[in-house]
């Protein structure tokens, strides 16, 4: 049997590749670290977390993205396999240790019998003599290789900006004024109800926050970059500020369900930090990805209550995010259309989040082992799966499409004929969906590969 080729060693590539791998492919893994690096990558592992190092909420029965971690796992996701062995407290996130997980899923990756990691530059997309290719190199696509995907797209890449949070150094936070707890005390996959560091301000230092803020000193933008949108669900900061004062308040810097207990005054906004490692060393700002120059970011973070002395691992930073228009160029299975031996996985497809990207990576590994075999089951737009897929492969419409995180309103709708409002909508959802997606399971995996 011919090898699968997969260009890109990030989440949909890893995962991509064990999928395939476990399903019975020889699979070359390509990953052009270290011979080239990236300006956002520190290491030359595998899944390499290099934004937030949460996977957001783990509540499969509440929550869309939380559905699909379960969905995942009962998939044999080597993703989540290794964020679960590497979890931090973080309420009702699944947050992780991004050293251990890059390090174990490089690991596991490396171990696999039917899998070779290739550490090499793949600089055009696979002829159709390589057979099969997967895709998956992400918002960090190297620019020939972009170039020949916009070619073989025959259009340009849609692109946003992504920003980055910065990481603080744990004694360093002064905690005479900051104090533990996750918003409303809700407990997490762990058990804690008090995951969070939480910096507490006053009405006046918020505004003069805010200020400081719309006032900093931004990155330039390259002429080639000025007209290209932000992502709307990963806001620089200073943008969110930009759009009124009152705006960061409802977002990141929220202050419902959060009280110092050596207080009676109720804070007018507070900044939570949540743990980046599992020593605890290392903290980052929930919601503060930023184009702040450094020295701003600096000079403007140590005007919070409690980060006066802050020392930074990581400041924030910013990067040109790309995907195609997947609806328009992908088909059901994800191969391009002009070129069904080349599928395509991850952010480049126009997924957004860590999850969403690993999740199609998943799903691309398995297509290409069911096309190797000559059987094709695509998994039902009732599951979490199904939906984000429908969603990229044809449900969004081609002229305005935009990266998309996995939510309840991609799903069908259910089919009872008393309604189901609120929390029960979504429980009942969830419920359908793992219902459907174990006999998917069934009737998709081969006897000899089944969990």
């Amino acid at each position: 049997m011919a090898k699968l080729h997969i260009i890109g060693g990030g989440l949909a590539g890893s995962e991509a590749a064990w999928a395939a791998a476990e399903t019975g492919l020889d699979v070359v893994l390509h990953e052009m670290r270290p011979v080239r690096g990236t300006f956002a990558h520190q290491t030359e592992g595998l899944a390499e977390l290099v934004c937030s190092n949460s996977f957001r909420s783990d509540d499969a029965m509440n929550n869309a993205v939380g559905l699909l971690h379960e969905e995942m796992r009962r998939a044999g996701s080597l993703v989540m396999r290794m964020a679960d062995r590497h979890k931090l407290p973080a309420g009702g996130a699944l947050a992780v240790d991004r050293e251990g997980f890059s390090q174990a899923v490089t690991a596991a990756l490396a171990g696999h019998p039917r899998v070779t990691i290739a550490r090499e530059e793949v600089t055009a997309l696979p002829t159709p003599d390589w057979g099969q290719a997967i895709v998956a190199t992400g918002p960090l696509t190297s620019e020939s290789l972009s170039a020949d995907i916009a070619r073989a797209a025959g259009q340009e890449h849609l692109a946003f900006f992504d920003a980055i949070a910065p990481i603080i150094h744990r004694d360093s936070i002064d905690f005479d004024v900051a104090w533990f707890q996750s918003r409303y005390d809700k407990k997490g996959p762990g058990g804690g109800d008090a995951d969070y560091v939480n910096l507490p301000m006053t009405e006046e230092q918020y505004r003069g926050f805010v200020a400081a803020l719309v006032a900093g000193e931004k990155t330039d933008f390259k002429d080639w970059e000025k007209s290209t949108p932000y992502f709307e669900a990963c806001l620089p900061i200073e943008v969110m500020a930009s759009r009124g004062e009152e705006t960061l308040r409802f977002g990141p810097m929220k202050p419902v369900g959060l009280q110092d207990p050596r207080s009676t005054s109720r804070p007018h906004a507070v900044v939570q930090l949540r743990q980046d490692n599992a020593l605890g060393t290392l903290w980052n700002m929930v919601g503060f990805q930023t184009k702040l120059r450094h020295g701003e970011q600096v000079r403007i973070f140590r005007t919070i209550p409690g980060l006066e002395k802050a020392e930074f691992a990581r400041l924030g930073g910013l990067h040109r995010n790309t995907f195609i228009n997947s609806p328009r160029l992908l088909d059901e299975t994800l191969r391009l259309k002009s070129q069904p031996h080349l599928r395509f996985a991850g952010q480049i497809t126009g997924v957004e989040g860590y999850v969403e990207s690993a999740a199609i990576g998943l799903l691309a590994g398995r297509f290409a082992a069911a096309e190797a075999q000559g059987v094709f089951l695509s998994p039902p737009p009732t599951t979490a799966f199904g939906a984000l897929l429908a969603h990229i492969t044809g449900g969004a419409d081609a002229k305005t499409f935009q990266p998309m995180n996995v939510n309840f309103g991609l799903f069908p709708p259910l089919s009872q004929v008393k309604k189901i409002k609120g929390k029960d909508r979504k429980q009942a959802m969830s419920e359908r969906a793992l219902d459907d997606l174990s006999v998917w399971l069934e009737k998709s995996t081969p006897v000899e590969n089944r969990i």
